[in-house]
């Protein structure tokens, strides 16, 4: 499409070379937010040589996710993730994705899933004996050791406890790491490879291969099925194409998305639940009036979900407010028409669920913390794509059933026997990486449900 034929929608202007880039990485939220606010709908501005959109309509949002789909693929960051995620779901396109998703449904499966309701009970009530009153804790890091411990344990039919220190602090070198690696011409930095920042991501990756490709080893030899998504994967065949199954560099791929997605997204969403119910006791009131309700001092199990209705409410508003998924993108493969304006080829669209969620439109006072949004009635009023915490469409977040179920699963074991409040002066700010992190983690001090503090 000739240059002079393209009608650009209205966005910020910048004197200085690469300016918005340089925003863009130092304030990523921030500026999306800014953007929006000032520009609509539709946004148009430059990071670095790449141009982008930025889209913040629930109808423009479902159809890229959605219903044209097939003229976009991922973005610049999840093409990236290729250095640590292999060809993994969360990064391949087109029929490589779908024969990997065709293979890893049956994994997913909500009667497969619900298997490990008990797993997810259990560790919780492990972890729960190990705490004490009094003590302050750092809980972003406790729920990460303790989601770490159950996919270890869904995924893999293993106790990767020991592991969880180095691994954590691997994912945390890749989290630091990893935004660097996503600016303009930075492929050349592997060809520096004693570079600190290329070192520490390689560091950090081969750790999180050592742990992955040991226990597919263990599998391979032991050849018993342990009803774990491990074993769904191994066992997984391509009758549709006649291709057998996965290989280990793909089992690797796909174990290690798993891995890496189904701990670190649950374990911030949960932090951040905790440490609004901290600033929002009636909330907390009305969680524990629920729990006695329901549960009567029994551990929760899958089919009492649907009972805890306050309680998915509040992990609902809870991921409004800190998706951990923060951004979405895509790159059009082909002339788009989006929102009246036509989007070429080769151009960046960003799809933000952090600034979605806060869009007063739809979220009256949107920074405002309000279970009630969730009643079915609100959520009825809604567009469907003003939240989208999982994605949309083919790409929707496989693992979408099981962390729901780990959420309510583990905030009605934990809150059972445990209020935490935030220590006075910790700071507390967001830190937008590959997920939405807490920047100082989440120091809380334990209290035990029924005891005056």
């Amino acid at each position: 499409m000739p240059k002079s034929k393209i009608v650009r929608p209205p966005g910020p202007k910048t004197l200085v070379p690469g300016g918005h880039l340089l925003a863009f990485q130092l304030r990523p939220i921030n500026f999306l937010m800014k953007v929006a606010r000032n520009y609509g709908d539709i946004s148009y501005f430059r990071l670095g040589p790449q141009p982008a959109y930025l889209l913040n309509h629930p109808d423009f949002i479902k159809d890229v996710l959605v219903t044209r789909h097939e003229n976009f693929m991922k973005g610049r960051a999840l093409q990236r993730s290729k250095r640590l995620l292999g060809e993994g779901l969360l990064t391949s396109e087109g029929a490589a994705h779908r024969r990997q998703r065709r293979l890893a449904q049956p994994a997913f499966h909500r009667q497969r899933i619900s298997t490990y309701a008990r797993v997810m009970v259990d560790y919780a009530e492990r972890f729960s004996e190990r705490w004490q009153v009094g003590t302050s804790l750092d809980i972003a890091h406790e729920m990460s050791k303790l989601t770490l411990a159950i996919v270890g344990k869904t995924l893999f039919d293993t106790d990767v406890e020991s592991d969880a220190e180095g691994v954590g602090q691997a994912l945390t070198k890749i989290m630091k790491q990893f935004r660097l690696l996503l600016l303009p011409y930075t492929e050349l930095l592997e060809f520096v490879p004693l570079l600190p920042p290329v070192r520490r991501f390689r560091e950090a990756k081969d750790e999180l291969d050592r742990v992955i490709y040991r226990i597919i080893e263990e599998r391979r030899r032991s050849k018993r099925d342990h009803g774990d998504l491990l074993s769904m994967l191994l066992m997984a065949q391509d009758d549709e194409e006649g291709s057998g199954g996965m290989t280990d560099e793909q089992l690797r791929d796909e174990a290690l998305t798993i891995f890496l997605a189904g701990h670190e997204t649950t374990a911030n969403w949960l932090t951040w639940t905790w440490y609004l119910l901290s600033a929002h006791p009636e909330a907390e009131i009305k969680l524990h009036e629920e729990l006695d309700r329901v549960l009567g001092g029994k551990p929760p199990s899958d089919e009492d979900i649907p009972q805890l209705r306050y309680t998915e409410m509040i992990l609902s508003e809870a991921m409004r407010l800190y998706p951990p998924a923060w951004t979405v993108g895509r790159l059009a493969i082909s002339d788009t028409e989006v929102g009246g304006y036509m989007v070429p080829a080769g151009s960046l669209v960003l799809l933000s669920q952090y600034v979605m969620h806060h869009d007063e439109r739809y979220y009256p006072d949107p920074f405002r913390f309000d279970p009630e949004r969730w009643t079915p009635e609100a959520k009825g009023e809604r567009p469907q794509f003003a939240y989208f915490p999982f994605g949309g469409g083919p790409r929707r977040c496989i693992g979408e059933g099981f962390a729901l179920m780990e959420g309510a699963l583990l905030l009605a074991t934990l809150a059972q026997k445990w209020r935490m409040r935030l220590v006075p002066g910790h700071p507390v700010d967001i830190h937008p990486l590959i997920t939405l992190r807490p920047k100082h983690g989440m120091l809380m001090k334990l209290e035990k449900v029924g005891s005056r503090q």
